[in-house]
C-alpha cells in the first residue's frame, strides 16, 4: 500500500483520536522508556512516517505497564490536513508492522478535545484462569492460580470498595497522583467455567490499584482472608495492609469513555 503523506503544500495540522489494541507482552508499557520498545514508540514513528519524517507527539488516555493489553486504548495525536479515517487507520497499521498494536478506529477529534483529560470513565477487566492446569492458548493473557477460587465471597468483597474512598492501601507506592481520593463506579466478579473476571470502572485510577484490588480479591477466594478484612485494610489508609500485586498479563484496558466520543458517529 501507498503510506506516503498528502500531496499537498498547506502544513496546518488536524487531531486525531484513534482507538488501539495492543498485546502488551513483548513492550516496556506504553510510555518511551531508556530501554526497550514502547507501544507509545511504535506508534510515534509510525505516524512520523505519515509527515515526512517530521517527529509526531501523542496523548494517551492511560499509561498502562509493561506487560498489560489494551482492546480499546485511545490516543491523540496530529497530521497534516489531507487524510481520511479510513486512510489513517490503515496507514499507521502498515508502518506499525511487525508490532502486535494496530489502529481499531481513527477519527477526527472534537474542538477543545483531549484524549486524557475529556475522560469521565475507564474501563479494565482482569482475567484469572483458577484451574490445576497452566494456560496453553490463553499463555500471558490471565494470571493462572492453580485453585477455584470463590468468587461470590470475592463479589461481596469487591461490594465493599465501591464509592469514593481513599485507596491508599491499594495505590503503588510509586503513584505519582496528588489525592489518594478515587471514586469506584463498578467492581464486577464473575466466573465462566474455569475463568474469573473481574471489570473495574471509575472516572480514573491510581497506578497498580486494580491490580491490587485483584490481588486482595484473590486471598478472599482462596479463603485466605474474609471479605470483612478488605473494608479493614481499606480504611488502613496503607498499602501494607492490603494484598500482592497481581501480574500485570492479566490486565486489559477494555475501554476509555467521553461525553463528546469522537468514535460515535
Amino acid at each position: 500500500m501507498t503510506a506516503d503523506a498528502p500531496a499537498t503544500t498547506d502544513r496546518s495540522m488536524t487531531d486525531w483520536a484513534l482507538k488501539i489494541e495492543y498485546d502488551g507482552a513483548p513492550f516496556v508499557g506504553w510510555q518511551r522508556q531508556a530501554r526497550g520498545v514502547s507501544i507509545q514508540q511504535v506508534l510515534e514513528e509510525a505516524a512520523s512516517q505519515l509527515c515526512r519524517g517530521a517527529p509526531v507527539a501523542s496523548v494517551v488516555a492511560g499509561r498502562t505497564d509493561a506487560g498489560v493489553h489494551a482492546a480499546g486504548q485511545v490516543a491523540q495525536l496530529a497530521l497534516p490536513e489531507g487524510w481520511t479515517p479510513p486512510r489513517v487507520r490503515d496507514a499507521l497499521n502498515y508502518h506499525m508492522k511487525p508490532h502486535p498494536v494496530v489502529v481499531l478506529q481513527a477519527a477526527l477529534a472534537p474542538a477543545g478535545w483531549s484524549a486524557r483529560f475529556s475522560a469521565v470513565g475507564r474501563v479494565y477487566r482482569y482475567r484469572i484462569l483458577d484451574r490445576r492446569a497452566r494456560p496453553a492458548l490463553d499463555l500471558g493473557r490471565v494470571w493462572h492460580v492453580a485453585r477455584r477460587l470463590d468468587v461470590e465471597a470475592m463479589a461481596a468483597a469487591a461490594a465493599l470498595l465501591l464509592g469514593r474512598h481513599d485507596f491508599t492501601s491499594f495505590r503503588a507506592s510509586a503513584c505519582q497522583a496528588k489525592n489518594p481520593l478515587r471514586t469506584l463506579d463498578r467492581l464486577d466478579v464473575a466466573r465462566s467455567e474455569a475463568t474469573v473476571t473481574i471489570e473495574a470502572e471509575a472516572r480514573s485510577f491510581l497506578h497498580h490499584q486494580v491490580r491490587n484490588i485483584v490481588g486482595t480479591l484473590r486471598l478472599v477466594g482462596d479463603g485466605s482472608w474474609a471479605p470483612a478484612q478488605v473494608a479493614a485494610a481499606l480504611a488502613a489508609q496503607d498499602r501494607r495492609a492490603a494484598g500482592p500485586t497481581a501480574p500485570a498479563e492479566g490486565l486489559c484496558l477494555m475501554a476509555v469513555r467521553y461525553a463528546d466520543d469522537p468514535f460515535s458517529s
